[in-house]
């Protein structure tokens, strides 16, 4: 999807922690042509947890979390309802205005919007963001430091000159995205903050799928999603050999990422000097995990006995 809805991980330094960055985000997403996938979807995002759902078949906004439910009332649902409805029709008519500018017209479309803040809450640093996508790639993006539009496609410029005009649109836009978010997403962590703010520490694996494969460190069940994964040898970081990965989701709203090493051309007598390193944000304790031959889970097969025939 390009650059688009790529979700850039936290460093901790060099692999040291450092404070949490908060943020608050919003989903939209039109479709056309997809069957069994309702046309329009959104979701709310505290801290990539998400907090609220909406979508064109069930026509009901929902809270996501138990604490979503106990701090807003009837009348905030009924009334965010509302708004996912309005903006449901808005972008449906997008889908039409852009497929014909690219000339696009038959076919499923997709346009997709993320808007929404970070807050660093030691240096109190604010960054906004309002992004829209049109079948996986770029369409336009907000600058809130130009304060204009960007658009990476010629088909684009029509609404980017447009926008840029509208300077009540754009001074409206850089308050959401720079105050009242942000006080939002302080309103939720306040909330939320037993399950926002908590800290779980991982279970560690090491996999391997046959002996020839590399050697896969895989970390499950933490959160924050703010953590490092990665090898070292003889206590320092390795780059070659190894294949990093994602943070992706748990269903239970914890994290997991894994990390390869090749070890195809290692002594076995070596192994014992790789380790698995393991950080997670606002932990000062590293979690180290030895490469040792014995801890593997393999899905090599074993030889079967073959049985004798009388």
């Amino acid at each position: 999807m390009g650059t688009f809805f790529v979700f850039t991980l936290l460093a901790l330094g060099v692999h040291d922690a450092v404070a949490v960055i908060h943020s608050l985000k919003y989903f939209y997403t039109a479709s056309r042509g997809i069957p069994s996938f309702p046309e329009f979807v959104t979701v709310g995002l505290v801290n990539n947890q998400p907090i609220s759902y909406y979508d064109s078949t069930q026509r009901r906004e929902v809270p996501k979390q138990e604490w979503m439910k106990q701090t807003e009332e009837a009348e905030y649902w009924d009334k965010q309802t509302k708004i996912s409805m309005a903006t449901e029709k808005q972008f449906k008519a997008s889908i039409d205005t852009v497929s014909q500018r690219l000339n696009q017209t038959k076919g499923p479309h997709i346009v997709q919007n993320m808007y929404g803040c970070e807050w660093d809450d030691e240096t109190g640093k604010v960054n906004g963001f309002n992004q829209f996508g049109y079948n996986g790639e770029d369409y336009i993006a907000f600058n809130l430091e130009t304060e204009t539009w960007i658009a990476p496609k010629p088909e684009a410029m029509i609404t980017k000159m447009k926008w840029d005009r509208d300077e009540a649109k754009i001074q409206k836009d850089k308050t959401y995205l720079t105050h009242v978010c942000v006080e939002w997403l302080k309103k939720y962590l306040e909330f939320g903050k037993q399950s926002l703010m908590r800290t779980v520490l991982p279970s560690i694996y090491l996999l391997q799928k046959s002996f020839l494969s590399p050697v896969t460190c895989h970390a499950t069940g933490f959160y924050p999603d703010r953590a490092m994964l990665f090898w070292t040898k003889d206590g320092v970081e390795l780059f070659e050999g190894v294949d990093p990965g994602e943070i992706l989701p748990n269903h239970d709203g914890t994290f997991q990422v894994s990390t390869e090493l090749d070890m195809s051309a290692v002594p076995s007598g070596d192994w014992g000097r790789y380790n698995c390193v393991f950080q997670l944000s606002g932990v000062k304790e590293d979690i180290i995990t030895q490469l040792d031959k014995e801890s593997i889970r393999s899905n090599a097969e074993k030889k079967m006995q073959t049985p004798s025939i009388l």
